[in-house]
C-alpha cells in the first residue's frame, strides 16, 4: 500500500507539473542524481523573457521552503549579490544603513556616481529626483524605506512610475503582462497570485520582505523584493518578486512549486522554478542577440540553483 501510494503521488506530481510547465516527461529518479533542467519558457515578446528549471532535493517541501528562504546569496561572489537584509513590517531609512558602507568595486562606485548625478538612468519617479543625492545611502535610504512602505500599504499598484528616464514604466503593470504572457503558470498559480501582494494590498498572505545591492550585467543596483508561499494541496507554491530596481531590470518574478516524491528509494522533492523578467536591455533584440542574452539569464538561473544545491545537499 506504502508502494502504491508513494507511485500514485509521483505520477501525480508529474502529471501536475506537465500540464502547465515546459517538462511533459520527466524522469524522477535520474533528475536526482544530475544537474537541473533549465529550458527557455513559453516565447515572450518585447522586454519579457522567461525560463523554467527543474530538480530534484532531498528531504520535504516544507524543509526545501525553509531552505530557500534562508539561502544567502552573499556567500558566493560569483553570483555578486554584495548586501542582502531582511525589512521589518514598517521599514525605515535605518533599515537599509549598511549602504554607508558599500563594497569597494567599480560597479558599485559607477552606481554611487549615477546617484549624485541623478543619471537618467536611474530607475525613480521625477519626485523622487527632486531629492537631494549628494548623500548616495541617505538618498536610497530614504527612497528604498518609502517604496517598501508604498508597497506593503498598496501593493505594486501604488507605487510611483519610473519615469525620470523619460518613459513611464510602472511595476503593476509590468506583472500584470509577464502574467498575460504566462496563461498556463498564471492560471497554476492563480491561487498564489490572487492572494499576493503584488496587486491587493498586503493580500491574506504574510510576505517575507527584503532589500539587496548586487550587480546586473556589470552596473550596481539596488532592489526591493518580497516573497511568500502557500500549501496547494500536497505541494507548495512560492513566490519571489523583485518589486522595485533602480536599474538593470523593470521587475522579475520567480514561481516555485514543490512537490513530495521518492527519488532513488528516499524521501525527496520535485521543485519547478520558473524566473520570469521585464527588462528594457531585451526590447530591442531579435534573433541571435536576444536568444545570447537569454542564454545568459539561463547560465545565471543554472549557476545560483548549482550553489543553492550544493550549499543544501544532505
Amino acid at each position: 500500500a506504502v508502494v502504491a501510494f508513494t507511485s500514485a503521488s509521483r505520477g501525480d506530481a508529474l502529471t501536475e507539473l506537465a500540464a502547465f510547465s515546459a517538462f511533459d516527461k520527466v524522469d524522477i529518479n535520474e533528475l536526482a542524481r544530475g544537474d537541473a533542467k533549465i529550458v527557455h519558457g513559453p516565447p515572450m515578446n518585447g522586454r519579457y523573457s522567461s525560463v523554467q528549471s527543474i530538480y530534484v532535493m532531498p528531504g520535504s517541501p516544507t524543509q526545501q521552503l525553509a531552505a530557500i528562504k534562508n539561502w544567502d546569496p552573499t556567500r558566493h561572489r560569483e553570483l555578486k549579490v554584495y548586501l542582502h537584509g531582511d525589512l521589518p513590517a514598517s521599514p525605515s531609512p535605518a533599515d537599509f544603513a549598511r549602504l554607508k558602507n558599500p563594497p569597494s568595486n567599480g560597479s558599485v562606485e559607477g552606481f554611487l556616481s549615477k546617484t549624485k548625478k541623478l543619471s537618467s538612468d536611474l530607475q525613480i519617479s521625477k519626485e523622487e529626483a527632486k531629492k537631494p543625492s549628494d548623500d548616495a545611502a541617505a538618498f536610497w535610504g530614504d527612497l528604498l524605506a518609502n517604496r517598501a512602505r508604498t508597497f506593503i500599504s498598496g501593493g505594486t499598484a501604488a507605487l510611483p512610475a519610473y519615469d525620470h528616464t523619460g518613459d513611464d514604466i510602472k511595476a503593476n503593470e509590468e506583472f500584470n503582462t509577464l502574467f498575460r504572457n504566462q496563461d498556463k503558470i498564471r492560471k497554476q498559480f492563480s491561487g498564489l497570485l490572487g492572494s499576493s501582494a503584488l496587486g491587493h494590498g498586503a493580500g491574506s498572505l504574510t510576505p517575507d520582505l527584503y532589500w539587496e545591492l548586487l550587480d546586473v550585467d556589470d552596473q550596481g543596483i539596488v532592489t526591493l523584493g518580497v516573497s511568500y508561499s502557500k500549501n496547494a494541496g500536497d505541494s507548495i507554491q512560492a513566490a519571489d518578486a523583485l518589486y522595485y530596481a533602480s536599474g538593470g531590470y523593470y521587475v522579475a518574478l520567480t514561481l516555485y512549486q514543490l512537490w513530495p516524491v521518492t527519488a532513488n528509494g528516499k524521501p525527496s522533492t520535485l521543485v519547478w522554478r520558473g524566473d520570469m523578467i521585464s527588462s528594457a536591455s531585451l526590447a530591442d533584440l531579435h534573433g541571435v542577440e536576444r536568444l545570447g542574452l537569454e542564454s545568459a539569464m539561463m547560465k545565471d538561473i543554472s549557476k545560483a540553483i548549482a550553489l543553492f544545491r550544493k550549499d543544501n545537499a544532505r
